[in-house]
């Protein structure tokens, strides 16, 4: 099963219709809200950690997102967050904008969290530079 967290009921409508077109109803769940406000609610005892998660919310609160995927997870899970290239700016030490700020936070983290084993990967494209983290959670 796939879950999905959506903050925007308009996009989480036009996901739902998407999934249902493709006949996928019975294999994705989507919840809407906020996802800080719906990450403690999948943390409950009994609830299953997750094999994959991919993290493309708000940029400012990826070190958030990542401190609830490693709650989420179990040794040999992979997480994926997207963006964290940024053209390029979180390298601007005067760049202030909060997505780069959020990107930097979630750098430092990661730096120093001896529970994943982590690697960004740049890519190009029509829409510029980016990329990813790739990470596995250790054993």
């Amino acid at each position: 099963m796939v879950l999905t967290l959506e903050a925007n009921p308009h996009h989480a409508h036009t996901a739902a219709e998407n999934i249902k077109s493709a006949g996928l109803s019975h294999l994705i769940h989507i919840k809407i809200g906020r996802a800080l406000d719906i990450l403690p609610t999948l943390a409950s005892p009994g609830h299953p950690s997750f094999d994959f998660i991919f993290i493309d919310a708000d940029k400012p609160n990826n070190s958030q997102y990542f401190q609830w995927a490693l709650r989420l997870s179990h040794p040999g899970s992979i997480i994926v967050i997207d963006n964290v290239i940024r053209n390029g700016r979180i390298i601007d030490s005067n760049n202030q904008d909060p997505s780069v700020q959020g990107t930097r936070d979630l750098y430092q983290i990661l730096g120093r969290e001896k529970k994943v084993t982590a690697t960004a990967v740049q890519t190009v494209g029509s829409k510029g530079y980016d990329g990813f983290v790739i990470m596995r959670v250790k054993r």
